[in-house]
């Protein structure tokens, strides 16, 4: 998982914080925007260990920060539900013009709410995830009601949420009760999932069940058993939750693994490398696929090993077997053997007194077992004549041949 800071303008110019995090071996195959809680803020745990589970199946996600919360600017006295929906939108222009249009929504708590009458507005949104969310905007009611008459009386009040204070207005009380989700719903006809604990004491299941009577097919129930409101508690992974999102999400993403163009060679190893992918190379190493690359530093994306990662592996992976194979036959107990490599250049001075660059592989190896001295001196001696090692030190021919 690679995670950059992003920011972008809300509808009144104020500055967005955010995160994108995305594939660390991948361009994303889908972009998914995470809408958080009331009052919570990008950095919730959950929304961290769902989006890390999307993009191990290559779903890039953008979390923020809504207006006047966490990080971002602007005054959250003065915001409402109708202006989560719109940084919702601006959320979504800007992945389009920087990146790519988004396909997902995945609201949490009124986040997922917000999420639905995003998705209204957004044509390119082609499934949405809701998690332990009210079925109406009017349901956050339910937590300030003990303050609602000082708030109709005064225009204000000063209400602690979740052990912090923040300034609700008459103003918002308004727009939740304007803004009704069974109003629409039933003609949105995108693909939904609802996801909800039986024992969610913050909003109950019952509005699950109500968001699944309002949207049209398809439409999906996931009950997230022994689950809290804001799945803290140990009792659920939230990676499994984004698991189940990603595998959900497939039918409707176009996530399908893209073909190993490398495999179809009939060759040991093969390489296909296309150069808009910058140094991304598509591998076959024996029966399996694999992706090389080069560091960012070097121009490339960083999606793989670099050619010398490999040739480093090889030869820890080779003295390890050989270490094994040798103890096994000597009936050694063996138990456990460990091989660093590390590959460098040095300047080395030849006797003319000119300077080369010389390739130098630094092997180290740690051993466990029952053995003595003796047996442990002579397995760092065969360490040495593995392969892989007696490979790279003879007379090697390397051939080259164009095939037409």
């Amino acid at each position: 998982m690679k995670s950059q800071k992003v920011t972008f303008k809300n509808n009144k110019g104020e500055e967005l914080q955010g995160h994108l995090i995305l594939p660390k071996t991948q361009d994303p195959k889908a972009y998914a925007i995470f809408a958080h809680c009331f009052t919570c803020g990008k950095n919730l745990k959950v929304i961290k260990q769902i989006s890390l589970a999307l993009t191990n199946l290559g779903i890039g996600v953008l979390s923020f920060d809504f207006t006047g919360l966490g990080q971002s600017e602007g005054d959250f006295a003065n915001t409402n539900f109708s202006h989560d929906v719109e940084d919702l939108i601006q959320a979504s222009q800007f992945l389009e013009e920087n990146y790519t249009v988004p396909s997902l929504l995945i609201g949490h708590s009124l986040g997922g709410t917000a999420a639905l009458f995003a998705a209204k507005k957004l044509q390119n949104i082609k499934a949405i995830v809701t998690i332990a969310s009210p079925s109406q905007p009017s349901h956050v009611e339910n937590l300030i009601k003990s303050s609602v008459e000082e708030i109709e009386k005064n225009n204000e009040a000063l209400v602690n949420i979740g052990g912090r204070d923040f300034t609700i207005k008459k103003q918002f009380l308004e727009d939740i009760k304007a803004n009704d989700t069974e109003d629409f719903l039933s003609d949105l006809k995108k693909p939904l999932l609802v996801m909800h604990s039986p024992l969610d004491k913050i909003v109950s299941i019952k509005n699950a069940e109500e968001l699944y009577k309002w949207a049209y097919h398809p439409k999906s129930f996931i009950s997230l058993d022994q689950a809290d409101h804001l799945i803290l508690n140990d009792s659920i992974d939230a990676s499994y939750i984004g698991n189940l999102i990603g595998s959900w999400a497939t039918a409707y993403l176009n996530l399908q693994e893209e073909d190993n163009p490398a495999l179809k060679s009939h060759s040991q190893s093969s390489a296909t490398l296309k150069l808009k992918d910058k140094f991304t190379t598509h591998l076959k190493i024996g029966d399996f696929g694999s992706i090389g690359d080069e560091p960012i530093d070097y121009g490339g994306n960083n999606y793989g090993p670099s050619p010398y990662d490999f040739l480093t592996a090889a030869l820890a992976e080779c003295t390890a077997m050989t270490l094994h194979v040798y103890a096994k036959h000597k009936k050694w107990d063996l138990q456990e053997v460990k091989v660093h490599v590390d590959h460098e250049k040095k300047k080395v001075e030849q006797k003319d007194g000119n300077t080369i660059q010389q390739d130098v592989l630094t092997k180290k190896i740690e051993i466990f077992g029952n053995l003595d001295e003796s047996q442990i001196k002579r397995l760092v001696e065969i360490g040495d004549k593995c392969p892989i090692h007696k490979t790279l030190h003879s007379d090697l021919q390397i051939s080259s041949e164009l095939i037409s």
